[in-house]
């Protein structure tokens, strides 16, 4: 079995948990400190897992788009109450739309550069 799980690096990654569990809610486990810089955190929101690292612990070599977070998201509500969170500081690469599969879908990359694809499913 494989579990595959969004690990996000951020800038200041303290102040940027806690604006993702702003909007997703969810626990906050911090992993690993250095004084009072947080370098490595989970957002555990239901049975989802985010990790976080901070950019002096991932180290990484651009920010860029080349992982994209998909979200299923189970009502209507929480979908465009995300969008308009993410949406926020953020940049709308693709407007919410009634997506072929009967729900929404959207693409938005948030203030710290990450590309979050939300969708809703309609049963």
């Amino acid at each position: 079995m494989m579990i595959a799980i969004p690990f996000i690096v951020v800038e200041n990654c303290k102040d940027e948990i806690n604006y993702y569990q702003s909007i997703f809610g969810g626990e906050i486990i911090i992993l690993r400190k250095q004084g009072e810089v947080v370098l490595n955190a989970d957002l555990h929101v239901g049975t989802a897992t985010l990790k976080f690292a901070d950019v002096q612990a991932a180290k990484p070599a651009l920010k860029g788009d080349y992982v994209r977070v998909f979200l299923k998201i189970d009502s209507e509500e929480s979908f465009r109450a995300i969008y308009g969170a993410l949406a926020t500081g953020g940049t709308i690469l693709t407007e919410i739309y009634e997506a072929p599969f009967n729900g929404l879908l959207a693409i938005v990359t948030d203030r710290n550069g990450v590309c979050w694809v939300l969708s809703f499913y309609r049963e």
